[in-house]
Formats: structure tokens, C-alpha cells, sequence
């Protein structure tokens, strides 16, 4: 696989990854709702500052996997590829509906920018996720870890920046686009699924390759 195929297969996985209405989705539109646009900004500005640190996590991550246990790094292509199934299988079987959207105070843009922050940064299922999905894509024959990651960084932010800024912006349409059309957030959760199963089956051929 070219490393023009593997960028754009990870951008395509990030996208249904972001898609798929979670707290980081609702987070951003109970803000946004409650205090403006600005709140909603603020909070998409949080949100993108933990995927920040999580690319640094991730990349860390790799490399000294790379560096220090290359065979490890190979078992964590299955271990990766085994908890991305799961994750597939979560969404398909699942039905992702989105019923109401909570209330929140009014609060400064610089408090609802530090709590999306933190929320994000120390969600530990975004660890696990950053450990199972950075090893599929970061390989050493695309060049430097560092340059990958800038790459696979600056997407995680622009796709967030672009779908929840863009709820942010249009909160209450938004909303009421995801309340009132519980079959379609459902659909994306399983498109999202089957995708996470077929770049699992995808890793999993390329680990076998490489034993």
C-alpha cells in the first residue's frame, strides 16, 4: 500500500470515527445550545487540543515500540486489529439515537475550552483507541514518525474543527437534524463499524505479511 492510499484510508476511518455522535459530539452541541456560538467554538477548541495530545501519545507511543521492541510492535498490529473488531462489532450491533441534550451553566469561553480539554485528554478509552490505530498507519518505510504524525495530526484537528465546529455554528438545526433522524445517526454508527472491521481484517493481513 502507497503511503497516499494509507493517509487516505486513515482519513476515511477518522471521518466515521468523528461522525458517529458521542460525548465529544455532544459535548460541543450542549454548549453550544446553551451559551452560543462562542461556548460551542470554545468547546470545539478543547475537544481538538486533546486530539492534539493524543497524536503526541500515539506517536510517542510508536516509536518506541519501533525503536526499542519491533517485535512487540508487530503483535500490537493483531492486539490493535482485535480491539478495532470490537469496536466494529460494538457499532453495527449497536443504535445510535440522540435524545436530548443536557443543560449547563453559562460559562466562560476559557472554562468550557479547559473542561473539553481535560474531558478529552483524559478519557482513557482515547488511549486505548490512539495505542490500537496509530500502529496501522505509522509505518517506517513513509518516512520520519514525526512527519507522519504532523500529517495524521493536522487531519484529527481539521475533521474535528470541521464537523463539530460545524455543529457548533448550527446548534439547534443540528440538533434537531440527530433527534429527529434516529435511523440515520444509526446508519453512520454501523457504516463506521463495518469500516472498523474491514481495516481490522486489513491489519491483520498486513501483520501476517510481515512475520
Amino acid at each position: 500500500m502507497s503511503y497516499t492510499e494509507n493517509i487516505w484510508l486513515f482519513f476515511v476511518l477518522l471521518l466515521g470515527i468523528v461522525l458517529v455522535p458521542g460525548m465529544d459530539m455532544l459535548y460541543v452541541l450542549t454548549n453550544a445550545l446553551t451559551g452560543g456560538r462562542r461556548a460551542g467554538l470554545s468547546a470545539t477548541a478543547g475537544i481538538m487540543t486533546g486530539g492534539i495530545v493524543h497524536t503526541l501519545f500515539g506517536t510517542i507511543s510508536v516509536g518506541v515500540l519501533m525503536k526499542l521492541m519491533p517485535s512487540l510492535f508487530t503483535g500490537m498490529l493483531f492486539v490493535g486489529a482485535a480491539y478495532m473488531a470490537w469496536i466494529g462489532v460494538s457499532l453495527v450491533r449497536s443504535s445510535i439515537t440522540v435524545s436530548a441534550v443536557g443543560t449547563t451553566l453559562n460559562r466562560s469561553s476559557w472554562v468550557v475550552f479547559r473542561q473539553g480539554a481535560l474531558t478529552c485528554i483524559l478519557n482513557p478509552k482515547a488511549y486505548l483507541f490512539v495505542l490500537s490505530v496509530f500502529p496501522q498507519f505509522m509505518r517506517p518505510q513513509y518516512g520520519s514518525l514525526w512527519s507522519q504524525a504532523i500529517v495524521m495530526g493536522t487531519m484529527i484537528v481539521l475533521t474535528q474543527l470541521g464537523i463539530y465546529g460545524g455543529l457548533a455554528l448550527l446548534a439547534s438545526r443540528s440538533r434537531d437534524f440527530l433527534v429527529t433522524r434516529p435511523g440515520t445517526t444509526g446508519f453512520v454508527g454501523r457504516a463506521a463499524g463495518y469500516l472498523f472491521l474491514g481495516v481490522a481484517v486489513l491489519t491483520v493481513w498486513h501483520g501476517w505479511r510481515a512475520i
